[in-house]
């Protein structure tokens, strides 16, 4: 018998024979004891079936550019041997995902999907897509995104969705980070035909103090709180954050990279929807059916429409 005691009560528990003779487990620093492989990742085989998110293939202008463009820059950037795939937020990223479905179960087995926001999440669980997070894959093969406008040297303004933080985490953590828009985004400076101005991503407490930053410091006289549309009150972000609207005049525009740097200065500010330097290429689907690529070198492609 043994005597297990606490500082309550007693107990006499009678033990089993058999289990006295039971081998003690082998220490795994023991020269004995097998070799134990480390899981990083258990996704086994894909039973779901994949799902494309586009249900309805009668689509309009404007929709099917964005359906080109997404198409183009899956087929040209999505690899075989490309296993963990960033997903971005906007308009565009359902064709995207679209394309990926059309590689089928068996390319997409091995692969994990990143999301940057509620809406990318959403698509990769209904598509039946293995969804991970940046957490465990802090190192991305490839992000496809969208954007609300692109310049010539591919600075874009994202974060009319307010999810520019998560996005321009997975851009930074991408090995190669692809832009996906229709024509309308193709500008030649930010600010064009973006109006509202660059999105600015606040703690809910400082708020106030960066507006005033913005009106008497940096000249957005017009910067303001994004209110929500079917909420009363502010938007709020995935992350919880207030999302300010700052527009900038078009000279100030033409040099994008200071004005982030000057904004992300601010006390209060987590991240600033402008992002320098940071895409490979981007894609922008034409209303002829035609594709325009613009390359970081300067590059410019057009792929003509297939009949």
């Amino acid at each position: 018998m043994i005597l297990l005691r606490s500082l309550a009560f007693r107990v006499r528990i009678p033990l089993n024979p058999s289990t006295l003779a039971m081998p003690l487990p082998k220490s795994p620093l023991s020269p004995t004891a097998p070799l134990i492989r480390p899981i990083v990742q258990t996704r086994g085989i894909q039973t779901t079936k994949l799902v494309s998110p586009i249900k309805d293939q009668n689509l309009t202008v404007l929709e099917r550019s964005k359906q080109l463009a997404a198409w183009t820059a899956v087929d040209q950037h999505v690899k075989p041997e490309h296993r963990v795939i960033g997903i971005g937020s906007g308009s565009t990223v359902p064709y995207v995902v679209e394309r990926i479905v059309q590689l089928g179960a068996e390319a997409n087995e091995e692969r994990v999907f990143i999301p940057t926001g509620f809406q990318s999440k959403q698509l990769i669980v209904e598509s039946g897509l293995n969804l991970g997070d940046v957490d465990q894959f802090p190192t991305i093969d490839v992000t496809l995104d969208g954007a609300d406008e692109v310049d010539r040297e591919l600075n874009c303004i994202k974060g009319g969705g307010a999810c520019h933080l998560r996005e321009k985490v997975l851009a930074e953590a991408a090995n190669t980070f692809i832009l996906v828009a229709d024509y309308r985004k193709n500008v030649e400076h930010l600010g064009t035909t973006f109006k509202q101005g660059v999105p600015i991503e606040v703690v809910p407490f400082a708020y106030a103090k960066v507006l005033q930053n913005l009106h008497h410091i940096l000249g957005s006289p017009e910067a303001s709180l994004r209110m929500a549309v079917k909420k009363a009150g502010p938007v709020v972000s995935d992350n919880g954050n207030f999302i300010i609207d700052a527009p900038f005049d078009q000279e100030k525009m033409k040099d994008p990279f200071t004005i982030m740097a000057q904004i992300k200065m601010l006390t209060g500010v987590v991240e600033v929807g402008v992002f320098c330097h940071m895409a490979k290429a981007a894609y922008f689907g034409n209303q002829d059916g035609s594709v325009t690529i613009k390359w970081n070198d300067g590059r410019i492609e057009q792929v003509v429409a297939s009949q």
